[in-house]
């Protein structure tokens, strides 16, 4: 038997709001325990580093690239991160020697796959060295390189969820960060894609407009009206009737077409754009799902949520529902990864990103 491993993961997601942090025991197939987790959210001025590196993204066609900004944003990233697990280790009574491993996914900056281009910024050999950890980071690369979409990359993770909560197949599994990707569960390898805006637009929207973060609680979109015909016009996009493998860039949709719009018929128009997105998902499953679980920053929005339901009418839960940490899913999900990384175990697989055949990944920074 494989001994399972104690492993922090580290996330830092589209939404760009900060980093979670899971802990977990896996061999990386079975998970055995699930530990604390925790968040470290970014200041208004790391944002605002990472959202210039972010801008600069498209400038970029070498993702080993650190000029400028994009040096700046990742010494950010790094920083926060170590930050991030030294006061989770902290918090929860832990030391360096009770952690065998750190997955470090880092922070998106840019994604292009159709150019064989994913940019995650965050220096893994600088934070193994600064924990005196082993880390494994650089997780999408290798996939990308053999012609992948490099994402979704949590697939392989709801189907050890899935598997440890005894579920009933065939589900769903919604992750909703910035960017909304599903993965359908069958017993058989994990589908699953981009399936299009999730928080990132909305958050956009209120930022430009207000200079909030974020819809907190949905409660924007809950006063505003929908604009059908702006929405038919976002659905009609040709992303949407792209067959799966596919996936997005954060920035692939923007707010500009929104711009004749009150704030809250905006907020509503756009949370709209996410669930009626979500629903055309359907598409492209087998057969339904018997159930919907919804996980990330846009489960807890209940405006989200209700038209979710609306639109997908079947049984809609969140991760929290069903005992899952909803919000903490893909820092577990990089901590699994790292054990699969280290075993050589495959990460993604043809019916998630596209890869020609299931493939591993992911480079170990020695930190001891």
């Amino acid at each position: 038997m494989t001994k399972a491993l104690t492993v922090i993961g580290l996330m830092s997601g589209t939404s760009m709001d900060g980093v979670d942090v899971a802990m977990l025991e896996t061999d990386g197939e079975t998970i055995f325990a699930f530990g604390p987790t925790g968040s470290r959210p970014y200041s208004a001025a790391e944002r605002r580093t990472i959202a210039e590196a972010v801008a600069q993204g498209p400038g970029i066609s070498d993702r080993t690239e650190r000029c400028g900004v994009v040096g700046e944003a990742e010494r950010t990233v790094t920083g926060a991160h170590a930050e991030a697990v030294e006061a989770f280790l902290a918090d929860n009574g832990l030391t360096v020697a009770d952690i065998d491993v750190v997955g470090f996914h880092g922070q998106t900056i840019f994604h292009r796959p159709e150019k064989r281009l994913t940019v995650q910024i965050g220096d893994g050999p600088a934070l193994s060295r600064r924990l005196g950890i082993d880390v494994v980071h650089d997780f999408r690369a290798a996939d990308v390189a053999a012609g992948g979409q490099g994402a979704p990359f949590v697939p392989v993770y709801h189907r050890a969820l899935a598997a440890h909560a005894g579920l009933d197949l065939p589900v769903a599994v919604l992750n909703l960060g910035g960017v909304g990707n599903v993965t359908y569960l069958s017993g058989e390898a994990p589908l699953a894609f981009d399936t299009g805006p999730a928080n990132a637009l909305i958050d956009d929207w209120v930022s430009a407009r207000v200079g909030l973060a974020f819809d907190e609680g949905g409660r924007i979109a809950a006063r505003g009206r929908i604009d059908e015909a702006l929405l038919a016009e976002l659905l009609s996009g040709l992303y949407f009737t792209k067959r799966p493998p596919k996936s997005l860039d954060r920035n692939e949709f923007s707010v500009s077409s929104l711009a004749g719009l009150s704030l809250e018929d905006g907020a509503a128009t756009l949370a709209a754009f996410t669930a009626a997105s979500v629903a055309l998902a359907r598409d492209w499953f087998p057969e339904p799902a018997r159930r919907w679980i919804v996980v990330g920053g846009g489960a807890n929005n209940p405006t989200l949520m209700a038209m979710l339901r609306e639109r997908l009418d079947c049984s809609v839960v969140t991760g929290a529902d069903i005992g899952w940490s909803g919000d903490h899913v893909e820092a577990q999900a990089f901590a699994y990864m790292a054990v699969r990384s280290m075993r050589g175990l495959p990460l993604t697989f043809p019916t998630s990103t596209g890869v020609p055949a299931p493939m591993t990944g992911g480079v170990l920074a020695k930190g001891r």
